[in-house]
């Protein structure tokens, strides 16, 4: 395991889930806003801090790092196009700005399957967020997710059945797998090996829907 884990997000959905499977095995650092530390676990660090601002981040932040970026509008839909910019978007360019200044040893980032015919705004800003870590030249796992069902996440079980379908048809079945749905259990798994086993220094890992649920 790395030497300090820092977490931004860490009080929302996947945060949550994330830090009580880690709480127990490393040095990690929930990186709060204002007012969010009451939130975190008890007997895990919080620091609270501007989550939008590169130049707080970085101080917060020090060489050696592993950076866990998770960050994102709550319960995405079409009609929340301007917060995918404003939140999303503008969240990740800071927190991979602020991981190139301190030289963190590898950035881990929640994207989002792709390509995809619907949620086009939440696929571009999450596209771009991914294109702004390879821009600062990170070490990073990108894994892209479509749904990840857990907690007041559970209505597209209803949609398993047209995924069982479409898996066996030639035509659509690459897409089916590619935008599959994933469990917050398998979502977290995958997301500590990828803490704890990161790619060569200077690469990009891509983890899609197949190899987040192998994990």
């Amino acid at each position: 395991m790395p030497q300090r884990i820092c977490i931004t997000g860490a009080t929302g959905y996947l945060g949550r889930a994330l830090l009580s499977g880690l709480r127990t095995r490393a040095d990690v650092v929930a990186l709060v806003r204002s007012g969010g530390t009451a939130r975190v676990p008890q007997g895990l660090r919080a620091v609270e801090l501007d989550v939008f601002d590169a130049a707080q981040l970085a101080a917060a932040l020090a060489a050696g790092d592993t950076v866990v970026h998770l960050i994102g509008t709550p319960h995405p839909n079409p009609s929340k196009a301007a917060e995918f910019q404003s939140v999303d978007l503008a969240s990740v360019l800071a927190c991979a700005t602020a991981a190139a200044r301190a030289g963190v040893a590898h950035f881990v980032y929640v994207s989002v399957a792709q390509p995809a015919p619907v949620m086009r705004a939440y696929v571009e800003a999450r596209r771009a967020g991914e294109a702004a870590i390879g821009a600062a030249g990170l070490t990073a796992t990108i894994l892209r997710p479509w749904y990840v069902l857990g907690p007041g996440h559970r209505w597209p079980y209803l949609l398993l059945p047209c995924y069982g379908v479409a898996s066996l048809l030639p035509g659509v079945r690459d897409t089916a797998r590619r935008l599959g749905l994933v469990t917050l259990a398998q979502m977290t798994r995958a997301l500590a090996r990828a803490i704890a086993d990161p790619p060569p220094a200077g690469t990009q890992r891509l983890l899609e829907v197949p190899e987040i649920r192998a994990a």
